[in-house]
Protein backbone atom coordinates (compact mmCIF):
# COMPACT_ATOMS: atom_id res chain seq x y z
CA UNK A 1 0.00 0.00 0.00
CA UNK A 2 1.31 3.43 -0.94
CA UNK A 3 1.13 6.09 1.75
CA UNK A 4 -0.60 9.37 1.05
CA UNK A 5 0.67 12.91 1.45
CA UNK A 6 0.16 15.72 3.94
CA UNK A 7 -0.35 19.01 2.09
CA UNK A 8 0.27 22.34 3.83
CA UNK A 9 -2.16 24.69 2.10
CA UNK A 10 -2.14 28.49 2.61
CA UNK A 11 -5.52 30.23 2.48
CA UNK A 12 -6.34 33.92 1.86
CA UNK A 13 -5.53 36.46 4.57
CA UNK A 14 -8.08 38.90 3.18
CA UNK A 15 -9.03 38.98 -0.47
CA UNK A 16 -10.42 35.56 -1.43
CA UNK A 17 -8.83 35.91 -4.88
CA UNK A 18 -5.44 35.47 -3.22
CA UNK A 19 -5.96 31.71 -3.07
CA UNK A 20 -3.92 29.85 -5.69
CA UNK A 21 -5.23 27.52 -8.38
CA UNK A 22 -3.04 24.77 -6.98
CA UNK A 23 -4.50 25.25 -3.48
CA UNK A 24 -8.02 24.88 -4.85
CA UNK A 25 -7.00 21.77 -6.78
CA UNK A 26 -5.50 20.13 -3.68
CA UNK A 27 -8.44 21.03 -1.44
CA UNK A 28 -10.84 19.49 -3.96
CA UNK A 29 -8.88 16.26 -4.27
CA UNK A 30 -7.77 15.37 -0.72
CA UNK A 31 -9.70 12.93 1.45
CA UNK A 32 -9.68 15.08 4.58
CA UNK A 33 -9.07 18.76 5.33
CA UNK A 34 -7.68 19.41 8.80
CA UNK A 35 -8.74 22.95 9.77
CA UNK A 36 -8.06 25.23 12.72
CA UNK A 37 -11.73 26.28 12.87
CA UNK A 38 -14.14 24.11 10.87
CA UNK A 39 -16.89 26.74 10.92
CA UNK A 40 -14.60 29.45 9.57
CA UNK A 41 -13.03 27.18 6.98
CA UNK A 42 -16.42 25.80 6.01
CA UNK A 43 -17.42 29.25 4.77
CA UNK A 44 -14.24 29.49 2.68
CA UNK A 45 -14.69 26.05 1.13
CA UNK A 46 -18.36 26.73 0.41
CA UNK A 47 -17.40 29.94 -1.42
CA UNK A 48 -15.26 27.91 -3.82
CA UNK A 49 -17.74 25.05 -4.10
CA UNK A 50 -15.48 22.55 -2.33
CA UNK A 51 -17.20 19.77 -0.46
CA UNK A 52 -14.68 18.10 1.78
CA UNK A 53 -14.65 16.35 5.11
CA UNK A 54 -13.39 18.80 7.69
CA UNK A 55 -11.55 17.76 10.83
CA UNK A 56 -10.87 20.22 13.63
CA UNK A 57 -7.15 20.51 14.33
CA UNK A 58 -6.36 23.31 16.75
CA UNK A 59 -3.84 24.05 19.47
CA UNK A 60 -5.86 22.18 22.10
CA UNK A 61 -6.22 18.86 20.29
CA UNK A 62 -3.50 18.70 17.62
CA UNK A 63 -1.17 16.38 19.53
CA UNK A 64 -3.99 13.89 20.05
CA UNK A 65 -5.29 14.21 16.48
CA UNK A 66 -1.82 13.96 14.94
CA UNK A 67 -1.58 10.21 15.58
CA UNK A 68 -4.94 9.53 13.90
CA UNK A 69 -4.05 11.69 10.90
CA UNK A 70 -0.66 10.01 10.48
CA UNK A 71 -2.42 6.62 10.54
CA UNK A 72 -4.84 7.73 7.81
CA UNK A 73 -2.05 9.02 5.60
CA UNK A 74 -0.07 5.81 6.14
CA UNK A 75 -3.15 3.92 4.88
CA UNK A 76 -3.07 5.91 1.64
CA UNK A 77 -5.26 8.94 2.30
CA UNK A 78 -4.22 12.44 1.28
CA UNK A 79 -4.84 15.14 3.87
CA UNK A 80 -4.62 18.93 3.64
CA UNK A 81 -3.79 21.16 6.59
CA UNK A 82 -5.18 24.70 6.60
CA UNK A 83 -5.39 27.46 9.19
CA UNK A 84 -7.95 30.23 9.57
CA UNK A 85 -5.90 32.43 7.22
CA UNK A 86 -2.44 32.46 5.71
CA UNK A 87 0.22 29.76 5.87
CA UNK A 88 -0.28 27.03 8.51
CA UNK A 89 2.32 26.74 11.31
CA UNK A 90 3.32 30.43 11.08
CA UNK A 91 2.03 31.36 14.56
CA UNK A 92 -0.72 28.81 13.89
CA UNK A 93 -1.26 25.13 14.80
CA UNK A 94 0.35 22.30 12.85
CA UNK A 95 3.88 21.74 14.12
CA UNK A 96 3.15 18.50 16.06
CA UNK A 97 1.39 17.04 13.01
CA UNK A 98 4.14 17.93 10.53
CA UNK A 99 6.78 16.69 12.97
CA UNK A 100 4.92 13.40 13.44
CA UNK A 101 4.58 12.93 9.68
CA UNK A 102 8.28 13.55 9.14
CA UNK A 103 9.14 11.08 11.90
CA UNK A 104 6.88 8.48 10.26
CA UNK A 105 8.51 8.97 6.86
CA UNK A 106 5.38 10.47 5.36
CA UNK A 107 5.69 12.96 2.49
CA UNK A 108 4.89 16.53 3.49
CA UNK A 109 4.29 18.96 0.61
CA UNK A 110 4.00 22.69 1.34
CA UNK A 111 2.24 24.91 -1.18
CA UNK A 112 3.36 28.53 -1.67
CA UNK A 113 0.76 31.12 -0.79
CA UNK A 114 -0.45 33.93 1.42
CA UNK A 115 1.53 34.82 4.56
CA UNK A 116 0.83 38.06 6.42
CA UNK A 117 4.38 38.42 7.74
CA UNK A 118 6.06 38.16 4.34
CA UNK A 119 3.44 40.28 2.58
CA UNK A 120 3.76 43.07 5.16
CA UNK A 121 7.55 42.96 5.15
CA UNK A 122 7.72 43.24 1.37
CA UNK A 123 5.78 46.53 1.44
CA UNK A 124 7.11 48.02 4.68
CA UNK A 125 10.13 49.84 3.32
CA UNK A 126 12.43 48.33 5.95
CA UNK A 127 15.55 46.25 5.16
CA UNK A 128 14.67 42.74 3.99
CA UNK A 129 18.15 41.27 3.53
CA UNK A 130 17.76 39.80 7.01
CA UNK A 131 14.66 39.63 9.19
CA UNK A 132 13.57 37.91 12.39
CA UNK A 133 10.00 36.62 12.70
CA UNK A 134 9.02 36.73 16.38
CA UNK A 135 5.32 35.79 16.30
CA UNK A 136 3.23 37.26 19.11
CA UNK A 137 4.79 39.10 22.04
CA UNK A 138 3.84 38.07 25.62
CA UNK A 139 0.43 39.24 26.80
CA UNK A 140 1.61 40.86 30.04
CA UNK A 141 3.26 44.24 29.69
CA UNK A 142 6.38 43.64 31.79
CA UNK A 143 7.06 40.34 30.02
CA UNK A 144 6.49 42.13 26.71
CA UNK A 145 9.01 44.83 27.62
CA UNK A 146 11.55 42.21 28.71
CA UNK A 147 11.14 40.31 25.44
CA UNK A 148 11.72 43.51 23.46
CA UNK A 149 14.70 44.57 25.58
CA UNK A 150 16.37 41.28 24.66
CA UNK A 151 16.17 42.41 21.00
CA UNK A 152 17.50 45.95 21.37
CA UNK A 153 20.80 45.09 19.67
CA UNK A 154 19.23 42.85 17.01
CA UNK A 155 20.41 44.11 13.60
CA UNK A 156 17.70 42.36 11.58
CA UNK A 157 14.25 43.80 10.87
CA UNK A 158 11.90 42.31 13.48
CA UNK A 159 8.42 41.12 12.49
CA UNK A 160 5.61 40.52 14.99
CA UNK A 161 1.94 39.65 14.89
CA UNK A 162 -0.22 41.75 17.21
CA UNK A 163 -3.85 41.96 18.27
CA UNK A 164 -5.86 45.20 18.07
CA UNK A 165 -6.60 45.30 21.78
CA UNK A 166 -2.88 45.25 22.65
CA UNK A 167 -1.42 47.48 19.95
CA UNK A 168 -1.27 50.64 22.13
CA UNK A 169 0.41 48.77 25.00
CA UNK A 170 2.86 47.17 22.57
CA UNK A 171 3.86 50.51 21.02
CA UNK A 172 4.38 51.87 24.53
CA UNK A 173 6.54 48.83 25.32
CA UNK A 174 8.59 49.45 22.16
CA UNK A 175 9.25 53.03 23.27
CA UNK A 176 10.31 51.78 26.71
CA UNK A 177 12.65 49.15 25.27
CA UNK A 178 13.97 50.77 22.08
CA UNK A 179 13.32 54.48 22.60
CA UNK A 180 10.77 56.66 20.85
CA UNK A 181 12.90 57.24 17.74
CA UNK A 182 13.22 53.60 16.61
CA UNK A 183 11.62 53.19 13.16
CA UNK A 184 8.41 51.14 13.19
CA UNK A 185 5.88 50.07 10.55
CA UNK A 186 2.36 48.91 11.35
CA UNK A 187 0.57 46.98 8.59
CA UNK A 188 -3.14 46.54 9.19
CA UNK A 189 -5.88 44.62 7.37
CA UNK A 190 -3.52 43.37 4.64
CA UNK A 191 -5.31 42.41 1.41
CA UNK A 192 -8.61 43.75 2.75
CA UNK A 193 -10.68 46.85 2.01
CA UNK A 194 -9.12 49.02 4.71
CA UNK A 195 -5.48 47.97 4.26
CA UNK A 196 -3.23 50.54 5.95
CA UNK A 197 0.51 51.00 6.48
CA UNK A 198 1.68 53.44 9.16
CA UNK A 199 5.40 54.27 8.98
CA UNK A 200 7.48 56.41 11.32
CA UNK A 201 9.09 56.58 14.74
CA UNK A 202 7.59 54.54 17.58
CA UNK A 203 6.42 57.75 19.26
CA UNK A 204 4.78 59.02 16.08
CA UNK A 205 2.95 55.73 15.49
CA UNK A 206 1.73 55.61 19.08
CA UNK A 207 0.23 59.09 18.72
CA UNK A 208 -1.44 58.14 15.41
CA UNK A 209 -2.93 54.96 16.78
CA UNK A 210 -4.17 56.62 19.95
CA UNK A 211 -5.76 59.44 17.94
CA UNK A 212 -7.59 57.16 15.49
CA UNK A 213 -9.66 54.27 16.84
CA UNK A 214 -9.76 52.75 13.34
CA UNK A 215 -6.04 52.04 13.65
CA UNK A 216 -6.84 49.81 16.62
CA UNK A 217 -8.92 47.37 14.57
CA UNK A 218 -8.24 44.37 12.38
CA UNK A 219 -5.36 41.94 11.83
CA UNK A 220 -1.94 43.50 12.39
CA UNK A 221 1.71 42.95 11.51
CA UNK A 222 4.15 45.14 13.43
CA UNK A 223 7.71 45.60 12.17
CA UNK A 224 10.64 47.22 13.95
CA UNK A 225 13.81 48.37 12.21
CA UNK A 226 16.95 46.58 13.32
CA UNK A 227 19.62 48.25 15.43
CA UNK A 228 22.07 50.48 13.58
CA UNK A 229 25.78 49.96 14.03
CA UNK A 230 25.98 52.46 16.89
CA UNK A 231 23.00 50.77 18.59
CA UNK A 232 24.35 47.23 18.54
CA UNK A 233 27.25 45.53 20.19
CA UNK A 234 29.50 43.53 17.92
CA UNK A 235 30.80 40.56 19.92
CA UNK A 236 34.51 40.74 20.69
CA UNK A 237 35.02 37.27 19.21
CA UNK A 238 33.47 38.48 15.96
CA UNK A 239 35.83 41.45 15.86
CA UNK A 240 38.83 39.19 16.47
CA UNK A 241 37.80 36.85 13.66
CA UNK A 242 37.12 39.82 11.38
CA UNK A 243 40.61 41.16 12.02
CA UNK A 244 42.23 37.80 11.24
CA UNK A 245 40.23 37.24 8.06
CA UNK A 246 40.66 40.80 6.85
CA UNK A 247 44.40 40.26 6.82
CA UNK A 248 43.97 37.41 4.33
CA UNK A 249 40.79 38.26 2.41
CA UNK A 250 39.12 41.27 0.78
CA UNK A 251 37.18 43.27 3.43
CA UNK A 252 33.74 42.52 1.97
CA UNK A 253 34.38 38.77 1.84
CA UNK A 254 35.76 38.75 5.39
CA UNK A 255 32.73 40.70 6.61
CA UNK A 256 30.33 38.31 4.90
CA UNK A 257 31.95 35.24 6.49
CA UNK A 258 31.94 36.73 9.99
CA UNK A 259 28.37 38.02 9.59
CA UNK A 260 27.10 34.56 8.68
CA UNK A 261 28.87 33.03 11.66
CA UNK A 262 27.63 35.53 14.24
CA UNK A 263 24.23 36.48 12.74
CA UNK A 264 25.30 40.06 12.00
CA UNK A 265 24.89 42.36 9.01
CA UNK A 266 27.82 42.10 6.56
CA UNK A 267 27.60 45.82 5.79
CA UNK A 268 28.00 46.74 9.47
CA UNK A 269 31.14 44.65 9.76
CA UNK A 270 32.46 46.05 6.50
CA UNK A 271 31.94 49.59 7.79
CA UNK A 272 33.77 48.65 10.98
CA UNK A 273 36.71 47.34 8.93
CA UNK A 274 36.85 50.50 6.86
CA UNK A 275 36.79 52.64 9.99
CA UNK A 276 39.80 50.88 11.48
Amino acid sequence: MTAGTLYIVPTPIGNLNDITLRALEVLEQVDVIAAEDTRHSGILLSHFGIKGKLWALHEHNERQKAEAIVARIAEGQNIALISDAGTPLISDPGYPLVSACRAAGITVTALPGACAAITALSAAGLPTDRFLFCGFLPAKQQARISALEALVSEPATMVFYESPRRIVDTLQAIITAFGGEREVVLAREISKQFETYLHGSASTLLAQVQADANQQRGEMVLMIAGAKLDQQTIPSDALKLLKVLSAELPPKKAAKIVAGHYNLRPNDLYKHTMAE
